[in-house]
């Protein structure tokens, strides 16, 4: 939206600074998207008076002018045809940026003859397109700047331009007085009034209009009248210079005036040839089929339903949209039919996407005006074009009626406390109500006609807060209902994701997002089924919803892998879906380790990864949920695992925590993965709750004796689990073995086909009195007894 600082002054009565306007207009929400200030582009411009010109030398058509400046007498070259002794003009000196030819001036030689300056035509600075000679001053004396002369003598030139935008629920700014309004309300100037008196007609309107019963919803009201004998021409220059500073092109007066109101008051206007017209008008719906060359020379086809303006002959006019080029006006109309109706806005919207016309009334009429304006719109443009181009009115012709608007709210102004945080005097958000245009019944406000966008009291108290200003907010702390510490507003799953999320970013994991969908192949590679295909999905690669996080994780990484990144450690925290019913989901925490433990290097420090590594990371995180510290081993996962480098962390058999391990070569290869890759998926809702929820810690229980470490080395069978061996030792005795340790395995060599060797390190953390060495070999009897007796192997010698 675009206007003048003078069309603004039409309506707001104010001193108030360019730079005061636009700071205001932001702050109400009507973002200032930029201002055009002619006077900062043509500020180093200054008048020159000729007092003498010369034929150039050698050239026929160019003259040798001695100016006087305001830097003295300047010798200046022009090739202007009345550039001649006498006349005062504007210059451009050396190091004046002329922006209609985009340079800056210097200092030349033209045909060996020096020129120090410019004398410039109105299209050289931008000012019209005039450009048949130089600009020719009545008055002016030598070094005045020529904005300080154009604001004296016209100040159109200088008339800064803002273009402010407009949200969709504020159509009542797509008029110069809705700004206006806003600005008044705030206290930047005051609205100056602005009655309409009704235009009597002199006698009946030979058009007649009916709206068809099945198109009122569509164009409840229209209205129009005949104005015959009218003079139409160019628009008066004040006219055209406002059409020109928004970017409209001047066309004719009757064209011109609707383009004024459509801008000025937000009221879309048509006008009709009246002697092109056959008969009388008629608002319908399109049978489907029909055709009509638009305004701009396009054909347009019509679907059924759509609106049209038709005469005894057809279609003359998309109604709310464009008008039709058969009847539109020409500088020999002399009889007119002027529009002014209402047209319902989702119905414009539909056409003119459909028929991908945009135009400045659909703009207006799809975001809603001011139906109660319909008919006194009508008799304003009337009055303009009986003041401009004559003519005589007839009566008005009214179809339909104002549609009934019977919002009401309640004002309740303790709400704009709670709602915005401000302490508004009650009286002053009645007032700033009434200043809008809302009509105040004690505490009931009835919103203006113009203001389709306020439906509720959260609406009230928004409009009174962005008059006031939301820069007047101050941070205050939140009230508490009761004094002491609050209760913890975290769910227990929110906690849980809490606590995975940093222990996976602490083992050195970048958390990734992926879509919940995936594609079918996929899907069915990590057990998924077509439960759970969607009905409309958005793409062919995101058909299913995903049955585990591994699939998105792991097509994340073949896309890292295409990209140049091979070590790649990935983690996800999201929903997995088992069916497609409500409720059959469940939350996962996965993490994937692709390539190396690390870059390459000399000293060996970097290797493959493997399933051990995918182990720490899913006790790591295990041990931050809270899960128990003792848990068993099992195997048996699910078949995109290795089937023989995984295993399943358990509370029992039948009570999975977590799984880990290597990935199956077939699933990588499937989605394109290079490995090894390996990686764990945890059920955080599995991991028992603690029984005690108390936020304080047990005492610390630091032993005040030395315990004793001793080292075992057992020859079992190479098929017997560690996992057997380190729990049979823990087991020996409960009370003084604090911790056991696996710190060694081999195969091979001495030992014999079919064995391995497990060394381990046993804790003895004595209680009551220090150990003797009786008691550390009775303790280390019984762990090769335990141990002997749980794997079959035999202690190394």
């Amino acid at each position: 939206m675009k206007f003048t600082l003078s069309w603004l002054k039409i309506h707001l009565d104010t001193e108030a600074t360019i730079d005061e306007i636009t700071e205001t207009l932001t702050d109400l929400g009507l973002e200032v998207e930029g201002v055009d200030n002619p006077a900062d582009r043509l500020s180093a411009f200054t008048l020159g008076y000729v007092k003498k010109a010369e034929k150039h030398p050698d050239a026929d058509k160019l003259r040798v002018c001695q100016v006087a400046t305001i830097d003295g007498d300047k010798q200046i070259i022009c090739g202007a045809p009345n550039a001649r002794e006498g006349i005062t003009a504007v210059i451009a000196l050396p190091g004046t940026y002329v922006p209609g030819i985009d340079t800056t001036i210097g200092v030349g030689k033209i045909r060996g003859v020096e020129s120090h300056g410019m004398m410039c035509s109105e299209r050289e600075m931008e000012l019209s397109d005039e450009h048949d000679g130089i600009i020719e001053l009545p008055s002016g004396e030598v070094g005045q700047k020529f904005t300080d002369w154009l604001a004296e003598n016209d100040p159109a030139k200088v008339d800064p331009v803002i273009e402010i935008a407009i949200t969709p629920n504020r159509p009542d700014a797509l008029g110069v007085r809705g700004i206006a309004r806003d600005l008044a309300a705030r206290g930047l100037g005051t609205l100056i009034p602005n009655n309409t008196p009704e235009v009597p007609g002199t006698f009946p309107c030979p058009i007649p209009v009916t709206i068809e019963d099945d198109t009122r919803h569509a164009c409840p009201l229209f209205t129009g009248r005949l104005i015959r004998g009218v003079t139409n021409g160019a628009s008066p220059d004040w006219l055209q210079d406002a059409l020109r500073a928004i970017g409209l092109r001047p066309i004719s007066f009757l064209v011109d005036v609707t383009n004024y109101f459509t801008y000025d008051r937000n009221r879309p206007l048509h006008v009709f040839d009246a002697a092109k017209v056959k008969g009388g008008l008629r608002i319908h719906r399109a049978t489907g089929g029909e055709t009509l060359l638009g305004l701009d020379e396009k054909e347009y086809t019509f679907e059924k339903d759509m609106t049209l303006i038709s005469d005894d002959e057809g279609p003359e006019s998309i109604a709310g949209v464009m008008g039709g080029l058969p009847t539109g006006v020409t500088m020999e109309t002399t009889d007119v039919f002027l529009e002014a109706a209402y047209f319902d806005p989702i119905r414009t919207a539909l056409t003119g996407r459909a028929l991908k016309l945009n135009s400045d009334a659909r703009y207006r009429f799809e975001r809603g005006i001011d139906p109660a304006w319909t008919l006194t719109g009508l008799h304003a443009a009337t009055q303009m074009i009986l003041d401009h181009a004559g003519g005589e009115a007839s009566e008005p012709v009214i179809a339909g009626a104002v549609p009934e608007d019977t919002r009401i709210y309640h004002l309740d102004t303790d709400r704009c406390a709670s709602l915005v945080g401000m302490d508004i005097p009650a009286e002053t958000q009645r007032q700033t109500l009434e200043s809008l245009g809302f009509v105040m019944d004690g505490d009931m406000a009835r919103p203006p006609t113009w203001r389709p966008d306020v439906l509720g009291e959260a609406d009230l108290v928004e409009e009174v807060a962005r008059i006031a200003s939301l820069t007047k907010l101050e941070g205050k702390p939140m009230r508490r209902p009761q004094p002491g510490v609050p209760k913890p507003v975290l769910t227990p799953a929110q906690i849980r994701d809490r606590a995975a999320r940093r222990a996976c970013a602490a083992q050195g994991l970048n958390e990734c997002v992926t879509y919940s969908f995936i594609d079918r192949d996929a899907a069915l590679l990590f057990g998924g089924s077509d439960d759970a295909a969607l009905e409309n999905p958005i793409s062919s690669e995101m058909s299913h919803m995903r049955p585990a996080l591994l699939p998105g994780l792991l097509q994340a990484a073949a896309r890292n892998q295409a990209r140049g990144f091979a070590d790649i450690a990935l983690f996800e925290i999201g929903a997995a879906f088992h069916g497609g019913e409500p409720g059959e989901q469940h939350t996962l925490v996965t993490g994937i380790r692709i390539g190396r433990t690390g870059p390459k290097d000399i000293h060996g420090a970097s290797r493959p990864v493997d399933a051990f590594d995918a182990k720490a990371d899913a006790e790591a995180v295990l041990a931050a949920l809270g899960a128990p510290a003792k848990t068993q081993i099992l195997r048996e996962a699910q078949d995109w695992w290795h089937p023989g480098r995984h295993g399943r962390i358990c509370l029992g058999p039948k009570k999975t925590l977590a799984v880990f391990g290597e990935i199956h070569p077939r699933i990588l290869a499937a989605l394109d993965v290079k490995g090894p890759a390996v990686g764990f998926t945890i059920w955080p809702d599995e991991i028992p709750a603690k029984r005690s929820t108390t936020a304080t810690r047990p005492a610390l229980d630091a032993p005040d004796l030395q315990a004793v470490e001793r080292d075992f080395a057992f020859v079992v069978d190479a098929r017997t689990e560690a996992a057997t061996l380190l729990n049979a030792a823990q087991g020996a005795d409960k009370a003084l073995i604090d911790d056991v340790r696996l710190f060694d395995a081999f195969e091979g060599g001495a030992l014999g086909e079919g064995k391995k060797s497990l060394a381990v390190t046993v804790r003895l953390q004595p209680r009551e009195a220090t150990l003797t060495d009786a008691e550390i070999e009775a303790v280390s009897a019984k762990i090769v007894e335990k141990v002997t007796k749980a794997t079959g192997g035999t202690l190394r010698g």
